[in-house]
């Protein structure tokens, strides 16, 4: 009896495995070779940065920040940029902050996630957002300009109110 109850196990986990590893469909809309042998994986941040009008190049997230972007087979992802240095709350509780702190905790993060589609011919990421942490773009659809490089990974903001391009640069996780 026990015997029957652990093969019934290992089959079970057996067939988990399998559709775990099973390929999924991709996003509607992309090319599943574009797909494949792009974007979809881990990555992490190497640099955000704001192209300035003049031409010049400055961190959005001071110096070092971090981050991690993931993109599914099936179409979902998550982006996510922290500063580095990022202020704690001299209260030591979230619902206790001051509205400096609470101004520093959203200005020094960038998080999003929902469902992507990627354009080849057209050099484009499109994010279909859910939620962000900025509400403002909870429900959006936003396109960056992307380039790919081996295992780098880059796509430029729309520019800012200022005339600054928001850069993020990423390279892919081994």
């Amino acid at each position: 009896m026990i015997r029957s109850w652990v093969v019934l196990f290992l089959a079970l986990v057996l067939a988990v495995v399998c559709a775990a590893q099973a390929p999924q469909s991709t996003p509607s809309g992309a090319d599943a070779s574009a797909v494949a042998g792009t974007v979809v994986g881990t990555w992490t941040l190497t640099a955000a940065e704001r192209l300035l009008p003049d031409g010049t190049r400055v961190a959005d997230y001071g110096p070092s920040p971090h981050g991690l972007v993931i993109f599914t087979a099936d179409g979902y992802y998550s982006v996510q940029i922290y500063r580095a240095e990022r202020p704690r709350f001299s209260s030591g509780d979230k619902f206790k902050g001051t509205p400096e702190e609470y101004k520093e905790a959203s200005l020094g993060m960038s998080v999003h996630f929902g469902r992507y589609t990627v354009d080849p011919a057209k050099g484009t990421i499109t994010f279909h957002i859910d939620r962000a942490s900025f509400p403002n773009w909870d429900d959006t659809t936003q396109v960056r300009a992307y380039d790919l490089k081996g295992n780098e990974l880059s796509w430029k903001v729309p520019p800012r109110p200022d005339g600054s391009i928001p850069i993020t640069r990423l390279r892919r996780v081994r």
